[in-house]
């Protein structure tokens, strides 16, 4: 701990990088907030349709429901990076907290008086759908705030097991909540969303870290917002590892739908489904003790393109006809290499972009990615109603393969190595 004039603390940074990450209190707090959220939001994810179908009968209302989200986030997605090099981390973290906890609470009474309405819920997914980008580029920035260099890759591995474990436990968590009473799960999300908003209040940050480290350009907001694209597609490494991870995100994003559309029409019960549904998120969970492992034994460009080709076969492997429990299986392979590949391309672009741009070009990558989910769901709903499900699955592994040649012969992608982490 050192002084500036005028008797100011401030951390020495020393210090900071030679505590333990289990006693970064900061860190600590930050993560825990967002396992409350991320819990909450898996809740939200399957009781919020249920809710828009219980009152309109209508699934393609309660479909509406996620499209809405989602549409908010893409809108929101580039501008958010903008917003968080600019404005203060912790402040926009705990608005969007606050907002988030507030539409939640509103739900709640709204179903305690027996007064909920389409209008209203469509209006909570515009909120949720908003918050996501911009509290989750601020929590990422603070994340890279509060934690050393050195330290970060474990950190983001913890983030995955959150992550992962939230997935795993959100939905059948709801879905209970929801058969035992119609206000349990809406409780349920109004705490999380709660406590997720007190652990930001209580979060400190490094003022040198948290303030933008240059001063904001006067360019106009479309081109500051855009800035983030352009860095990615300045950078080579950036450019191309970004185009192969929307490309494996356009792939496995619909697996979902498909494997459930296969189940459905096998004749398999809700809970099989579900069962099954959950080999993806288990497997998450048990990647991230390959996280450091695989780090250690492979550059990120080997690294990358070994994940790729093992997912080409994982998702082959779905097409064959062989039950419930083998698709389980495959999904539960294929999640192995879930955290290990968010964590690589969290690294690329958080140790080689100026602080005063890694909101930015966070959320710049994580809209791309989100084109590419809404690309490859919209393609796999026309391929599903054209061909059998066995067939659509081995479409989407057909384009992966030709993503991972693309790769193969690309060598900025095979000569990419990990960032000093100094830095």
């Amino acid at each position: 701990m050192s002084a500036q004039p005028g008797g100011t603390a401030v951390r020495d940074p020393e210090v900071v990088a030679e505590k333990p990450l289990r006693r970064n209190r900061d860190f600590q707090l930050l993560w825990s907030g967002s396992a409350f959220a991320f819990l909450g939001r898996e809740v939200t994810d399957l009781v919020y349709p249920l809710m828009v179908l219980a009152i309109t009968g209508s699934p393609a209302w309660a479909g509406t429901f996620g499209g809405v989200q989602l549409f908010m986030a893409l809108l929101v997605g580039i501008p958010a990076g903008s917003v968080a090099d600019t404005y203060d981390r912790r402040k926009l973290l705990i608005v969007m907290e606050t907002a988030r906890a507030t539409a939640s609470a509103s739900v709640l009474a709204a179903v305690f008086l027996d007064a909920v309405t389409l209008p209203h819920l469509l209006g909570v997914a515009v909120v949720v759908g908003t918050v996501g980008p911009l509290g989750g580029s601020a929590r990422m920035l603070l994340v890279r705030a509060v934690v050393p260099p050195r330290q970060l890759t474990a950190a983001l591995t913890q983030e995955e097991v959150r992550t992962h474990a939230a997935a795993l436990g959100g939905p059948p968590l709801g879905g209970l909540l929801y058969s035992l009473a119609t206000l349990l799960p809406f409780v349920a999300t109004a705490v999380s969303f709660t406590v997720s908003l007190l652990c930001a209040l209580f979060v400190r940050v490094p003022r040198r870290e948290d303030a933008p480290a240059a001063p904001v350009e006067q360019s106009g907001t479309v081109r500051r917002s855009l800035a983030g694209l352009a860095l990615l597609w300045r950078v080579p490494t950036l450019r191309h590892s970004t185009i192969f991870a929307m490309a494996l995100n356009a792939v496995t994003a619909p697996l979902f739908l498909i494997v459930l559309v296969m189940l459905d029409r096998a004749g398999a019960s809700p809970t099989m489904i579900g069962l099954t549904s959950a080999g993806l998120a288990v497997g998450g969970l048990a990647g991230t003790l390959l996280v450091r492992p695989l780090h250690r034994a492979f550059s990120p460009g080997t690294l990358m393109l070994i994940l790729g080709g093992t997912a080409v076969a994982f998702i082959s492997a779905l097409a064959l006809p062989l039950g419930a429990w083998w698709l389980a299986t495959a999904l539960f392979l294929l999640g192995l290499g879930g955290p290990s590949m968010r964590v690589l391309v969290d690294i690329l672009i958080f140790r080689q972009v100026p602080d005063e741009q890694r909101g930015r070009t966070f959320t710049a990558f994580m809209t791309v990615l989100g084109a590419g989910a809404s690309v490859g769901l919209f393609a796999s709903g026309q391929l599903l109603e054209r061909l059998p499900a066995a067939y659509a699955i081995l479409t989407l592994a057909g384009v992966l393969a030709l993503a991972v040649g693309w790769a193969l012969t690309d060598r900025r992608i095979r000569e990419a190595r990990w960032p000093d982490e100094s830095r």
